[in-house]
């Protein structure tokens, strides 16, 4: 659909007897995407972990790694900050004060995988390997009493971890969200 100033200028076009080129499919912007490009930035992770990666960590080695990597921002425990609190709140979500953390909000263990490989650490995202990433997501598990502190986490594993708040959210009933039967949450 052409704009009114497109369209007036078309029409005085016209009227002069003059002709105007085609308006172009494209900007002239970018380029294809190479072979392997898309599936490189193909990182998110489902609610299933279908598209977890190998490898494996518990919460023990977990603690290691959050102490190095993640304590500065979150605490000691978690539950200090200065940044988000990740640990605690549970049965606060219906109260005046809802804290919102990994153990009280969050409905998918896999979602919490996803969320420190692809932005955590805070100051270089994305460079914890696949084994840190496990063996962190189990340390905040164990922390808010989800699993215990020996239980391997891994792409096997880490989908049948059942979060607190798992039921805390609605299915989202938009036909175009819903493709092929599985909802994209």
């Amino acid at each position: 659909m052409r704009s009114p100033e497109s369209l007036s200028l078309a029409l005085v076009a016209a009227a002069l007897g003059l002709s105007l080129p085609a308006q172009s499919t494209t900007y002239g912007l970018g380029r294809a995407p190479k072979p392997g490009e898309i599936e490189m930035w193909d990182i998110a992770i489902s609610p299933d972990g279908k598209e977890l990666p190998r490898g494996s960590g518990t919460a023990i080695e977990g603690g290691k790694v959050y102490a190095a990597n993640c304590a500065a921002c979150h605490g000691k425990t978690g539950t200090e900050g200065p940044n988000d609190v990740l640990v605690g709140g549970q049965g606060s979500l219906n109260t005046k004060k809802p804290v919102k953390t990994i153990g009280s909000y969050w409905p998918y263990a896999t979602t919490v995988w996803d969320y420190i490989n692809r932005s955590m650490p805070y100051n270089k995202p994305g460079s914890l390997s696949a084994d840190e990433v496990y063996a962190v997501t189990a340390h905040l598990l164990f922390l808010n009493g989800i699993i215990r502190k020996d239980e391997l986490m891994n792409a096997k594993t880490l989908p049948q971890v059942k979060m607190p708040n798992r039921n805390g959210f609605i299915a989202d009933p938009r036909p175009d969200w819903n493709i092929g039967g599985s909802s994209r949450r």
